[in-house]
């Protein structure tokens, strides 16, 4: 008797400890060590979003959505070189907006985030299965990479057009919002392995910016391209933190207070270790830019604070149990805090106060950070993760592609050398015996034995 209630005295200390930890866990606990973001870097955030919500507009002199505040006072209406409805787009992807910014000496393609009461958008969510679609030496998601190759397909003569007459120096700029910044994060990838495609666009003038982002390709993906997909997280946001893939989430039979609860409780009992190996699983892309504003225990938001790193362990892999997960990706919550804080970070220059925890040493370049994140990387034994030298091949000073991931795919029965971005992702591939895909420069993927 004596030892029942023990080992029953033992379980409710256990539940209770795991209990207290998942609800005291906030969002600032995810960049707690990053040091904080520069100004300059976070500028384009803003309009961005400003760009992304101006998708929804008929007519931007009569706005009906637009941010409170300024409004679209960053978006000049005749930049606006083509708007896309639904009826346009079909069931291949989300409506899209193409807009030249002769300010910044920009062209844009940004993607408007998941409508809940369209049905075409959860097909394309939900037209994906773990380790479906492999791609330049990892997963992605494959109903997202299938949009991103409609939209390429698309615009690529009209974006490259767009770019000669702006002249050299103009930036090449995908953005995208929730179900969109998937699309984007996988153009920006397809682009930057076919620059050729847009006269040999050097891979320091292409950018994207995903905010909100999907989970949408594998770890060693993520960090190689942190140097041009930028990630923007505002504080508890629940989808760069859902492990669980997008197409179960949605496709669930349970509730979704009910699913996360078992997400959280899985997560408690699978080690680090072993999500790293599984080279099937998907996480936000890029650089991470976290925008904090809530504190343990205190009501009400705190001015915010904009952190970056390009993490490899602890990249938002704890789901948070707060009343804003969902309202932290709301796009207009996004735009509204990260107003604030690019004008704090103004006011404030470089002058920070150091937090009660040691922060990261800030590296003296995003160079030197990304070759350090693929470093480690390496030395966690990710699966597929590339060595530096290769790396340094894929972003030397050379603008022409360097190897057969950066070549370009043309087809002669197209006219005026239209690529098929079939054609590249074919390119990418080739079949084994058992007809699966792998990769042509990584055929150990097959190898690969999850734990």
């Amino acid at each position: 008797m004596s030892v029942s209630c023990g080992l029953e005295c033992v379980l409710c200390v256990g539940c209770l400890r795991w209990a207290w930890k998942r609800l005291t866990y906030i969002g600032a606990y995810d960049s707690e060590t990053w040091p904080p973001a520069a100004a300059d870097d976070f500028e384009p955030v803003p309009r961005i979003c400003q760009i992304i919500m101006a998708i929804n507009e008929d007519d931007l002199s009569e706005p009906k959505f637009a941010p409170p505040g300024l409004g679209y006072a960053d978006i000049d209406a005749d930049g606006i070189v083509k708007r896309t409805t639904y009826a346009d787009v079909g069931v291949d992807c989300p409506p899209y907006i193409v807009y030249v910014d002769r300010r910044h000496n920009e062209v844009v393609l940004a993607v408007r985030g998941l409508n809940l009461v369209r049905n075409a958008d959860y097909q394309v969510l939900m037209d994906n299965k773990l380790g479906k679609q492999m791609f330049d030496g990892g997963y992605v998601h494959y109903g997202l990479l299938r949009a991103a190759q409609f939209i390429l397909e698309k615009e690529t003569d009209a974006l490259r057009d767009l770019l000669r007459r702006q002249g050299p120096g103009c930036r090449l700029v995908f953005a995208g919002h929730s179900l969109g910044s998937g699309i984007a994060a996988l153009m920006t990838i397809l682009v930057v392995n076919n620059r050729r495609a847009f006269d040999d666009i050097p891979r320091s003038r292409v950018r994207c910016y995903a905010l909100a982002p999907a989970r949408c390709m594998s770890l060693n993906l993520a960090v190689k391209y942190a140097d041009v997909i930028y990630s923007v997280v505002l504080q508890d946001d629940f989808l760069p933190r859902t492990p669980t893939p997008l197409e179960y989430i949605f496709g669930s039979i349970f509730c979704l207070p009910c699913l996360i609860f078992l997400v959280c409780l899985r997560d408690t009992f699978k080690q680090d270790k072993k999500k790293f190996k599984d080279p099937r699983r998907l996480y936000a892309p890029g650089r991470m830019y976290h925008i904090v504003e809530r504190k343990f225990c205190r009501c009400g938001r705190y001015p915010p604070e904009v952190r970056t790193a390009i993490p490899v362990e602890g990249r938002f892999e704890h789901f948070v149990l707060s009343c804003s997960t969902t309202s932290d990706h709301a796009l207009a919550w996004i735009e509204r805090e990260s107003i604030k804080a690019l004008e704090l970070m103004k006011e404030n220059g470089n002058a920070t106060t150091p937090p009660a925890q040691q922060k990261m040493e800030k590296l003296h370049s995003f160079q030197e950070e990304h070759k350090s994140a693929l470093e480690r990387a390496k030395t966690l034994e990710v699966p597929h993760a590339i060595d530096i030298s290769e790396e340094e091949n894929h972003v030397g000073v050379c603008p022409a592609p360097s190897s057969d991931t950066h070549s370009e795919t043309t087809s002669e029965a197209k006219s005026a050398g239209r690529t098929s971005w079939d054609e590249l992702v074919d390119k990418l591939f080739t079949r084994d015996e058992d007809g699966k895909l792998i990769v042509n420069r990584d055929m150990v993927a097959k190898e690969v034995v999850v734990e």
